[in-house]
């Protein structure tokens, strides 16, 4: 199935709970508890995709965005009526989506190796598509701070075949870096991880959490202190290692907890994970596929999207995402 549906459908794997508490949620520490809504399940919102990733909320149109890569598109569903429709294509192998602070879409592009602005009026701006006379490898995920500050990965992903971008070699290591709101001068903030990848601030924005993808011999999900100027990162420190698991994308929530995307094809570990600020797993949703990415949405931010390899899933929360992201 080539085009996006917001039917459910009935693939093996995939069973709408029928009763409450949904059996995909667990709670492996009593402080997961607080955020479990009882009376919520999983729902499938749409299928039919190759690669989701980079899901977005836009909550004055109500409607979330998220990117099928390889079929270099943008997929728009609407909370109000279900529809599901094409925002962008071709999208330039589109990936990490956020908004900035006055509401614009900023996406990075494996195709274009580049991070782009949507304008008001539809047309786009590039921020960036090379540092120091080299073009940049294949930005990944993005967020903007609360000063405007823009930053972003940039691994080599895009880079390694024409499934999800276009095959080519590096020009530039990768980095995490800074766009300043003022300049638009890019800074790199943090070197030498290994794939960088997903990435969040704390509610408070004193952390920087980053995702080492290509981390030896685990995943980790990496944590960095924010300067009190806002514009550098110190301290550099293993926050969690993933073990078998592959954290991907990742965001927030108002109280600090990481809620990550996480699984690898193992009915054990696809789905969603939930960390405390201390770094321990508190509770798990399980889904049938590989999730890759996730954001908060819905009138209350209280909703979980989660871009999930074929198909886009939600789940209510009694929690919020935290601002910005």
């Amino acid at each position: 199935m080539n085009e996006a549906s917001s039917h459910t459908q009935e693939r093996p794997g995939w069973r709408p709970a029928a009763y409450y508490p949904d059996p995909a949620i667990k709670a492996l520490d009593p402080r997961f508890e607080k955020y479990w809504l009882k009376l919520s399940a999983v729902e499938r919102l749409a299928t039919g995709l190759r690669w989701a990733e980079g899901p977005v909320w836009f909550g004055d149109g109500r409607y979330l965005l998220c990117s099928d890569i390889p079929n270099q598109r943008i997929l728009k569903w609407e909370e109000e009526t279900g529809a599901v429709s094409v925002f962008r294509k071709p999208s330039n192998f589109a990936n990490g989506n956020t908004r900035d602070r006055q509401g614009r879409l900023i996406t990075c592009e494996h195709g274009g190796r580049r991070v782009v602005r949507t304008e008001y009026d539809g047309s786009i701006t590039v921020l960036i598509d090379q540092f120091n006379g080299k073009r940049l490898n294949s930005p990944n995920d993005v967020v903007v701070k609360s000063d405007g500050s823009i930053w972003f990965t940039d691994p080599t992903f895009g880079l390694l075949g024409n499934y999800e971008g276009y095959k080519a070699e590096p020009e530039i290591e990768p980095n995490v870096y800074r766009l300043d709101p003022a300049t638009g001068k890019a800074t790199i903030v943090a070197e030498g991880v290994l794939g960088p990848n997903g990435l969040c601030f704390s509610p408070d924005e004193k952390i920087l959490y980053v995702v080492e993808s290509r981390g030896v011999p685990n995943r980790k999900i990496l944590a960095y202190d924010v300067s009190p100027e806002g514009n550098t990162i110190a301290n550099k420190r293993v926050h969690i290692d993933a073990g078998p698991g592959t954290p991907d994308g990742m965001r927030c929530d108002i109280d600090g907890n990481l809620w990550c995307g996480w699984g690898m094809g193992d009915p054990e570990l696809d789905g969603v994970v939930v960390f405390a600020p201390d770094g321990v797993m508190i509770g798990r949703i399980a889904l049938p596929e590989r999730c890759a990415n996730v954001c908060f949405g819905g009138v209350k931010r209280n909703r979980l999207f989660m871009a999930a390899s074929q198909s886009i899933y939600a789940l209510y929360v009694n929690t919020q995402g935290a601002v910005g992201g």
